[in-house]
């Protein structure tokens, strides 16, 4: 039975039937909702966190998740700042589910305890996605892998579906290697991907030489290929590669219609990086719907979730085919243990040299593919 069942999450996660409804009506594949511009790190790379700003009350998350749902939207992906730093971050993951929402929530993991996690087991949260840039801490990221690996063990039994992402960029990308391996080898879906521009189309963090970067995203459409669990699309993927390339992507962008954002303030987003001061209150399925249409900053955009919804409704049959036969590669895997150490028996000493990257020259990549219930709006 619980080889079934390992077989049948490799599946339903992606909810092909479910999300096949978004793509032939007018209403919202997903919704990600800022819990909190607070954050208790301070990545030089991050432009979403404002620790100067309140946590908004949980009446007016409600409020915001309320209508939300009555927009029809299907999945909520509760994001920040940190949203573990707000302090009814499991009542509100318990309201999403109550409503009807296929939830997750991302984290950079460093305030994850034991008690926290069977709580928000037990409010319903279905997807976690742990944010990790590098194996170690530098003084672009905080967010290392050393840290919260022992905090693996947590979800040793949980029904929370439990994947890694992180950020190449010139300081990352010696380590991303080895955080790709120390991911999988567990086998945890896990992905690493392209730094993006910020607000102004600036990059605040040095990108890192083309090359190197583009074996990396090679290397991961490979592993991709033979079934590996790289967490991302192909067609994500083979994006971000025409994005090192310089090379024009046909897409028209689906941001701020099938999928959008609620800030902090309430304030209804196309996407991460454009804003508008219109209340999500008095958004209406016309408003969404009129923002389906080629925009002047989609060339080389880099806010993959809205990537991800364009080309899924550009192209379903493609995108959703290739990740259906990516995962049906992984079946024969389930049928023998791990060759390395899995999610319950994970330690510190068994991790893969930090250097890895540099011993193996770049090699991987990888929604929310754990459980993709989110991974078609996957976070920028």
């Amino acid at each position: 039975m619980k080889l079934f069942n390992k077989i049948g999450r490799e599946f339903s996660g992606y909810n092909i039937l479910e999300s096949g409804k978004r793509l032939f009506d007018r209403r919202p594949l997903q919704c990600s909702l800022y819990v909190t511009d607070r954050c208790n790190l301070d990545c030089a790379y991050c432009t979403e966190y404002d620790n100067s700003r309140p946590h908004p009350s949980l009446d007016d998350l409600k409020k915001w998740v309320r209508k939300v749902r009555e927009l029809g939207t299907m999945r909520i992906a509760l994001v920040g700042g940190e949203p573990l730093v707000h302090p009814n971050i499991v009542e509100l993951v318990r309201y999403c589910r109550e409503l009807g929402f296929a939830t997750s929530l991302t984290t950079n993991g460093f305030l994850l305890t034991p008690k926290l996690v069977a709580q928000l087991e037990d409010a319903g949260l279905q997807v976690m996605q742990i944010s990790v840039d590098r194996m170690t801490p530098s003084a672009i990221t905080k967010k290392s892998f050393k840290t919260i690996l022992p905090k693996l063990d947590y979800f040793r039994d949980s029904k929370i579906s439990l994947h890694i992402t992180g950020v190449i960029c010139a300081d990352t990308l010696p380590e991303a290697q080895a955080v790709l391996e120390t991911g999988l080898s567990r086998g945890i879906p896990t992905e690493v991907r392209l730094v993006h521009a910020d607000p102004l189309r600036r990059f605040r963090v040095d990108r890192g030489q083309r090359e190197e970067l583009e074996r990396f995203i090679d290397s991961m459409i490979e592993r991709k290929r033979r079934g590996e669990k790289i967490h991302t699309s192909e067609a994500i993927l083979d994006y971000q590669r025409s994005l090192l390339r310089g090379e024009h992507v046909e897409w028209t962008c689906a941001a701020g219609y099938k999928l959008f954002f609620v800030s902090a303030q309430g304030k209804f987003w196309i996407c991460s990086m454009v804003h508008t001061n219109k209340h999500i209150m008095d958004v209406t399925l016309d408003d969404l719907y009129a923002n389906y249409k080629k925009k002047s900053c989609q060339e080389g955009c880099g806010v993959y979730c809205a990537v991800s919804a364009s080309l899924l409704v550009k192209k379903p049959v493609r995108v959703l085919g290739k990740e259906i036969l990516s995962r049906a590669k992984r079946v024969p895997s389930l049928l023998r243990p791990l060759s390395g150490p899995g999610i319950n028996n994970s330690t510190p000493e068994s991790v893969t040299n930090p250097n890895g990257a540099q011993e193996m020259n770049g090699s991987t990549d990888g929604g929310p593919a754990a459980d993709n219930r989110v991974a078609l709006g996957e976070r920028a």
